[in-house]
């Protein structure tokens, strides 16, 4: 089993970037032109490694090699992407690294390519790129042709000796769970079980009863083993059940127009344990977006553009206004899930100017907002 914290320290002693491994500050999904350049490095990867694991680390500064972090990235559909564009698509996995150094929220994306041994291609054109380009990697560029290329793996040795000096032992485990605990304060109840004499997993999150029901908030989830996060949430409600060989998270999304309100199950993810010593990780929409007062939501979504009209304009807001403004972005997202034109424009717009305030409320419901409209497969061209 990889320690993958480890692993990404012994990525970062080849300073520069090469034919096996790729790092960036950070990747943006959300365009166009950055779902291309992402396909791009990992179709050069692939074709640049056809016998062994290739990978991607995100959230490195690139002149200095400094881990900066990145936000949790829980986007389960990103095979999705690279299936839909790929001739002999590889499997891609992209998993979220703690590390000590770095806030909470913070992590280290790690994008692992596994081998394939065929030419990967584009089969269709994404922003500047033809369909039937082909990637590869020369030192640490992407390179791209449009004739034939013809795989040659360089690289099987070396990066078989990166992952074995990776491996996790118990002292790296025992350290994993005492790292867990303290940095997550009595509050948050931190817990840790044991999946058939193999997995550590350890959960924090502070408790939170509504009626019959137990929620969890603020919930951070790692497999130690492996030092990989596998969930975070800065405010959504979750659900934590377990057996022998599962643990099962449900996450809630509490959403509220005036009196009318409730808590809507969002998604359902579901890890199991297996005895061979691999584990499986499932998960399920479970949204169904609520329907609310057409009325009241025109006047809502109205109130939205006043306020956003102005911070644009840096007018100051009253005592209500400022309390309208930390529900903006969930009261956006509100009117995208119910169809009022333009609301999803509004909510993008609104990102530069609650992102620079003091208080961060607001930004980090947008992340949430945008986090939630992804994940029910809203696009921006709806």
């Amino acid at each position: 089993m990889i320690n993958k914290r480890l692993l990404i320290k012994n990525l970062l002693t080849h300073n520069d970037e090469n034919s096996f491994y790729d790092k960036k500050q950070k990747i943006s999904l959300d365009t166009k032109e950055g779902k291309a350049k992402f396909l791009k490095h990992v179709c050069a990867l692939s074709n640049s490694n056809p016998e062994n694991n290739s990978y991607i680390v995100i959230g490195v500064e690139d002149q200095l090699n400094k881990i900066e972090g990145v936000d949790f990235f829980d986007d389960s559909k990103i095979q999705n992407l690279i299936n839909s564009y790929f001739k002999n698509p590889p499997k891609v996995q992209y998993e979220n690294i703690p590390f000590p150094s770095l806030p909470r929220y913070k992590v280290v994306g790690l994008v692992t390519i596994s081998p394939i041994n065929k030419v990967t291609s584009l089969k269709k054109g994404i922003w500047k790129y033809v369909r039937g380009r082909t990637f590869y990697r020369r030192g640490s560029n992407s390179m791209s042709t449009l004739g034939k290329f013809e795989l040659k793996s360089t690289n099987k040795d070396i990066v078989e000796a990166i992952e074995k000096n990776a491996s996790n032992n118990i002292q790296l485990t025992l350290d994993g769970v005492f790292d867990f605990f303290n940095r997550h304060k009595d509050e948050y109840n931190p817990t840790y079980k044991v999946f058939n004499e193999q997995f550590v997993l350890c959960w924090a999150g502070e408790k939170k009863i509504v009626g019959d029901k137990t929620f969890f908030s603020r919930v951070d989830i790692e497999m130690i083993n492996e030092q990989v996060r596998l969930f975070y949430s800065a405010l959504d409600e979750v659900k934590i059940e377990y057996n022998k060989q599962s643990f099962i998270i449900t996450e809630y999304v509490f959403l509220r127009i005036k009196d009318e309100f409730d808590y809507y199950p969002l998604e359902k993810t579901v890890i199991h344990f297996k005895e061979n010593g691999k584990h499986d990780i499932v998960t399920e929409l479970l949204f169904k977006p609520p329907r609310f007062n057409k009325k009241e939501l025109h006047h809502i979504f109205n109130n939205c553009n006043a306020i956003l009209s102005k911070l644009k304009n840096k007018s100051s807001l009253n005592e209500s206004e400022y309390l309208d403004l930390q529900e903006l972005p969930t009261n956006y997202m509100i009117c995208v899930l119910n169809e009022i034109p333009n609301a999803f424009f509004k909510l993008k717009d609104s990102k530069n100017y609650i992102k620079n305030l003091e208080d961060k409320t607001s930004y980090i419901k947008y992340k949430e907002a945008v986090r939630v409209l992804r994940k029910v497969n809203y696009q921006e061209s709806n």
